[in-house]
């Protein structure tokens, strides 16, 4: 895992530090909205990661308190990853990014659906993220 030097106190600064980057996002992405666990999941995703930089993003995302792994009651020889509480804390953060590329991203959806989707959220965000939550720690997730 490459050492990251701190450039600042500040708290933003400090915080992406952590989960700052593309791939660290779309790993907490792929558990939050289409319910992923498994290494080979996130291996297999759309954006097609790389495995020595998922082993490298899990790891970070593991010893800075956001993930936990455990083995998999089913096969012992395999991981299961799961949000910690302070990886949860993420999940508005996440929505507000979906609501944001719903609104400003015109190459998402058609225009109307675009609209649909952000005032579906907006209209409602706390009820939305409860959901969102509720749907990660049952681990039945839905694909936004």
């Amino acid at each position: 895992m490459k050492v990251v030097t701190q450039r600042s106190e500040c708290p933003i600064s400090k915080s992406l530090d952590i989960f700052g980057d593309k791939w660290t996002l779309l790993i907490i992405r792929d558990i939050v909205f289409n319910g992923y666990r498994f290494y080979n999941e996130f291996l297999n995703s759309e954006e097609k990661i790389a495995t020595n930089i998922l082993s490298d993003r899990l790891k970070k995302l593991e010893s800075n308190g956001i993930l936990k792994s455990e083995k998999y009651e089913l096969n012992k020889t395999k991981k299961v990853y799961k949000l910690t509480d302070a990886g949860i804390e993420l999940i508005p953060i996440l929505v507000d990014l979906l609501a944001w590329g719903y609104k400003y991203d015109p190459t998402l959806l058609s225009r109307e659906e675009r609209i649909f989707a952000f005032n579906t959220i907006k209209e409602n965000r706390t009820g939305f993220i409860e959901g969102v939550i509720a749907a990660v720690k049952n681990f039945d997730a839905n694909n936004y």
